[in-house]
């Protein structure tokens, strides 16, 4: 038994994917893979992601897709994220295509050796205040530098929500300052991708569908709006796991942890469980987070350390060895990523992608035996 396993259903990935792309066809779905996949691995993810009907795949760093293409993986992939000079040769070398707009960047991108049919997306930033330029008469000017570049091709407009899950009325803001823009570039220069919506825009916004969605976090099983995946007919496809490696009892005054945190109040046992913050289980869960144990929830005892939380696992105690369950299913027991989110004051998306690489990722497809 491996002290700590993320294991992921790659069958829930592709089932979520052939989800999402019924719900916004006609427009096409790209699933973002970014971040090894919010860490459930970047290849793995990808390779369902396509099988559930995913056209694009999308990244952050030149470096990632290059993982992809060194992984097997075919078709078409864009990388969203500012390119350095050597990123931009990784990023070429790739096959992706890219993002730009300024024009001395595509001047740059026209002359590089390794241009030769890629792809340009031109970013206009209608509220999220990152990258891509405020300036619509810059944008077109970009878009107009592409289209007239004899090695590159100008292949989509796009922009990026700042509040589709908890203010959709300034994502339709952002919207209504794209669209326009997008239309009048595709009339001008023919056929592209307009693109937009994450997946929160993809499922609560209708209109922002437009000819393709990026959808990241809702490809995992999670609920882009933190609250339960099932709303949306989601299935969560990771689930982290580890053992008892240690039950004993403990007197009325005992204590278990760094700093006293917890001190018994009667007598009771504790189990100890070999993962931590090291591993992605952040020190502030603390007290009043539950884990699944013989199919029952039971709760943090004390402080979390580096490599190890403690458990208060009452007068019954299961036997060293069980399995534990920090994120999962177990019986009619659920503790999801959104309950930790909840519990920290983030979101659902750091949670996974603060599993670190030292806990092991193991993936299946189907129900866990």
């Amino acid at each position: 038994m491996l002290r700590a396993l993320a294991r992921i259903d790659l069958a829930a990935i592709e089932r979520n994917c052939l989800l999402l792309a019924r719900v916004v066809a006609p427009a096409a779905l790209c699933v973002v893979v970014k971040a090894d996949g919010y860490g459930h691995g970047a290849v793995p993810a990808a390779r369902a992601a396509q099988a559930g009907g995913a056209a694009w795949l999308a990244v952050a760093t030149a470096g990632e897709a290059a993982e992809l293409r060194a992984g097997g993986i075919a078709g078409p992939v864009l990388v969203m994220g500012a390119l350095s000079g050597p990123e931009l040769t990784i990023a070429l070398h790739a096959r992706a295509d890219v993002v730009a707009w300024r024009e001395r960047f595509v001047a740059a991108l026209a002359a590089h050796p390794a241009a030769d049919g890629a792809g340009v997306h031109v970013k206009l930033d209608t509220g999220m205040g990152r990258l891509g330029t405020r300036d619509p008469e810059e944008a077109s000017r970009t878009a107009a530098a592409v289209a007239s570049a004899p090695r590159i091709r100008l292949a989509g407009a796009m922009t990026h929500f700042a509040t589709s899950d908890d203010d959709p009325a300034f994502a339709r803001e952002q919207l209504a300052r794209f669209k326009p823009w997008a239309d009048a570039i595709r009339t001008e220069h023919g056929p592209l991708l307009r693109h937009a919506a994450n997946s929160a825009a993809a499922l609560g916004i209708p209109e922002s569908r437009l000819d393709m969605v990026r959808c990241g976090i809702a490809a995992y099983g999670m609920d882009p709006f933190g609250e339960d995946p099932r709303n949306h007919g989601l299935t969560p496809a990771l689930e982290l796991r580890s053992y008892l490696a240690e039950v004993k009892p403990i007197a009325a005054g005992e204590s278990a942890g760094y700093g006293r945190r917890f001190v018994a109040a009667a007598p009771t046992w504790i189990g100890t469980v070999p993962i931590g913050y090291a591993d992605g289980v952040r020190r502030a869960l603390g007290d009043g987070c539950d884990v699944l144990i013989d199919g029952r929830r039971v709760p943090l005892a004390g402080t979390v350390s580096m490599d190890n939380i403690t458990v208060d696992l009452g007068p019954a105690p299961p036997e060293r060895g069980a399995g534990v369950v920090l994120i999962g299913a177990q019986g009619s027991e659920r503790v999801l990523a959104e309950d930790w989110a909840r519990r920290l004051g983030t979101i659902n998306y750091e949670i996974t992608c603060a599993i670190s690489p030292r806990v092991a990722r193991e993936h299946h497809r189907g129900a866990a035996g």
